[in-house]
Parts: structure tokens; C-alpha cells; sequence
């Protein structure tokens, strides 16, 4: 049971993260551009308004992911209660693996948003 709850706990991060800093960015992005924290590509590091733009749209993208892939990986981790260490360990590296999806995944919805909403140099359309 205790490695069960070592994988709870482990798994339940990133889905914590996503709402975290979600609702960190959709209420202010980093003062400064920066290369270090933040939403960086080099569309969101055009200017202070990309940088904005990018973090209010990015954070809403990980709140709601976080919220979604919250309650999935508990349900997931309740039915592997009683198993094996093996088989707590495979679930939950499995349910890391599809949590990072749509971590990964909110670039492309964020930079189309970018490339809608302002042209190559960063001035809004």
C-alpha cells in the first residue's frame, strides 16, 4: 500500500501543475520576458503583448487539462489498488506518459492563437 500511495502522490503532480500554474499565467504572465520560466517560443517572446497573450491562452489550455486529467488519474490509480509493485509502477509511469499529452500538446493550439492574433513581428492583426 505504501508504494501505492508513493505513486498517488507522484502521479497527482502534474495534473496539480497544470491547475497551478494555469491559473497562475491566465491571471499575469512573467513580468520580464525571460528565457527561463515561463511560455517561451519565439512567437509568445516577440513583445510584451505575445508574452501576455501566450500565458493567458496557454494557462487556460493547462487549468482545464489539469482539471480534466485530475479525477482520470485517480480513477486509475484506485483500480490498481491491491496489484503487485509491478503493476502499480506500469500504471502510473502509463498515466504520466498521457498526462504529459496534453502538456505538450497545448503548443499548437497556443501558437496558432499567436499567429491568428498577431503577425510575424508580434503586432496584433
Amino acid at each position: 500500500m505504501g508504494f501505492w500511495i508513493y505513486m498517488l502522490i507522484m502521479d497527482l503532480i502534474l495534473p496539480f501543475t497544470m491547475i497551478g500554474f494555469g491559473k497562475y499565467f491566465i491571471k499575469k504572465a512573467p513580468k520580464e520576458i525571460n528565457g527561463v520560466f515561463g511560455y517561451r517560443t519565439s512567437m509568445s517572446m516577440k513583445n510584451k503583448d505575445t508574452w501576455e497573450f501566450a500565458h493567458r491562452y496557454c494557462g487556460k489550455i493547462w487549468y482545464i487539462c489539469g482539471l480534466i486529467t485530475l479525477p482520470i488519474t485517480v480513477v486509475c490509480m484506485l483500480l490498481l489498488i491491491g496489484k503487485d509493485k509491478d503493476a502499480v509502477g506500469i500504471g502510473g509511469a502509463i498515466m504520466m506518459g498521457i498526462q504529459l499529452v496534453p502538456l505538450i500538446a497545448s503548443i499548437f493550439p497556443t501558437e496558432i492563437a499567436l499567429r491568428k492574433n498577431f503577425d510575424k513581428n508580434g503586432k496584433r492583426r
